[in-house]
């Protein structure tokens, strides 16, 4: 179990990336939804003990994190947003070096270790060449291979399936969610698919707060008739925009189809649909911004 409370962090420049965050996260796969610039990096590297929080606290099983930050890094595996590989260096050797990094010394438990995550990550015919060589998704399978050397209890993956094409999120999102049966893996991302698929929990983030948390399908259940479609003419959207909750907009065959909430039908145009996490989603950025514009 991973519990953060009330934890806090302000950068010199004065942002506020995380306010006040409150999260308990149980073993497996734990969502973390946000659009870029929610907080969501900066909370991963304050977790991954990259950086300290100005206040609050963080524990992993019972452990104070920030005070025994080795303590969390013996049992961590980490997939940044962005991360950096040696261009001229194979897989196999790279993923040899990071193993001894972290701690693998004797060469037989270093090779079995090395292999078996090569074959996991279905790496293992392409293990001989360069990593600059691989696709965006090979990198992100050989940035999961090293996340998991050392067989860590707690896994964190930072935007793993952005810029990658569908085969290629499905096989990573398929790896994700074998390691997330037996230890604590957060995967942030800003796609909402990654989360509805992969995801029994999760949380909601933007301006480094916490929108909601809970189960997926409790936060989707909570807006049932209350979510509207119909489609409009494209010069009618901005009214519409404007006299209406307008939750997303998208073209079908070149005609806007958009979805409203709403606590009755807005108008006889309308029809009910089931609610999705996308909406949920996008009602609670638009509340959390008419707060800040309030506030303002």
């Amino acid at each position: 179990m991973l519990s953060i409370k009330n934890l806090n962090k302000t950068y010199a420049n004065g942002v506020h990336a995380i306010d006040g965050v409150s999260l308990e996260i149980p073993a497996g796969m734990f969502g973390l939804l946000g659009p870029n610039g929610a907080g969501k990096s900066s909370l991963m590297r304050t977790i991954a003990t990259l950086q300290d929080p100005d206040s609050g606290s963080i524990h992993f099983d019972g452990v104070d994190v920030i005070k025994d930050k080795d303590s969390l890094r013996r049992r961590l595996g980490f997939l940044p947003q962005d991360f950096g590989v040696y261009p001229k260096v194979s897989a196999l050797e790279l993923l040899n070096h990071f193993a001894v990094l972290k701690g693998l010394t004797r060469r037989g438990e270093r090779r079995e270790a090395v292999e078996g995550l090569l074959h996991q990550t279905n790496l293992w015919d392409v293990r001989k060449r360069s990593v600059a060589t691989y696709s965006g998704g090979m990198r992100q399978r050989f940035g999961i291979a090293q996340a998991l050397l050392g067989a860590p209890q707690l896994v964190i993956v930072d935007e793993p399936t952005a810029g990658l094409d569908p085969d290629e999120r499905n096989r990573f999102l398929n790896l994700l969610a074998r390691i997330g049966e037996q230890v604590v893996v957060i995967l942030s991302t800003h796609i909402v698919e990654d989360v509805t698929d992969l995801c029994p929990r999760m949380a909601m983030i933007a301006k480094g707060k916490v929108l909601v948390q809970g189960r997926p399908q409790d936060a989707i259940d909570a807006l049932k008739h209350q979510v509207w479609r119909r489609s409009v003419a494209p010069q009618e959207l901005e009214d519409y925009q404007r006299r209406f909750a307008v939750l997303s907009t998208r073209l079908i065959g070149g005609t806007p189809q958009i979805n409203v909430f709403a606590a009755f039908q807005p108008d006889s145009g309308f029809a009910p649909v089931d609610p999705g996490l996308e909406d949920v989603y996008f009602l609670q950025l638009r509340q959390a911004a008419d707060r800040i514009s309030v506030e303002a």
